[in-house]
């Protein structure tokens, strides 16, 4: 399903209801409250409600107990890109830059992007360089810009 963007993933079972904790990927509980349906796994669940909290709840229609909870632990809540909203100038979706290639100034290829993660201080960017071998760098303007489809990174950067 490649045109599926994940939004979240299910942390696990909160209470005997039904209900999950989320762990976000987005930037907040609105970028999954415009969507009334989401898979969930392989299976097309209705979002009936969310709280939120630390890690945020959700209620899902078809979910009516702990067991049907515990059984989605691990699975990512996606929806069709098409679903998502348009991008302002200067916004991506993490999912746009997977496999971008990177490159130093000059054109030099230096790797490909083949993660991005945020722990809370901005985006990271895992790079694959030839070899293998991956590092972590900021996405930050001057470390590593979004250029005309690819990623030019400073060499200084990179570990």
């Amino acid at each position: 399903m490649a045109d599926e963007i994940a939004l979240a993933a299910v942390a696990g079972a909160h209470g005997i209801g039904g209900e999950v904790r989320l762990k976000l990927f987005a930037q907040g509980l609105d970028s999954l409250k415009r969507h009334e349906r989401v898979r969930v796994g392989d299976r097309v669940l209705t979002l009936a409600s969310l709280k939120a909290a630390k890690q945020p709840i959700a209620r899902f229609a078809e979910i009516v107990d702990r067991t049907a909870a515990e059984g989605l632990r691990g699975l990512l809540l996606t929806v069709p890109r098409g679903a998502l909203p348009p991008l302002e100038e200067g916004e991506y979706y993490h999912a746009d830059l997977i496999g971008l290639p990177c490159e130093d100034a000059s054109g030099a290829p230096l790797g490909a992007v083949v993660a991005v993660e945020n722990f809370g201080a901005g985006d990271l960017l895992e790079i694959e360089k030839p070899g293998g071998r991956r590092t972590l760098v900021p996405f930050r303007d001057g470390v590593a810009d979004l250029t005309e489809g690819r990623i030019v990174v400073d060499p200084e950067f990179l570990a």
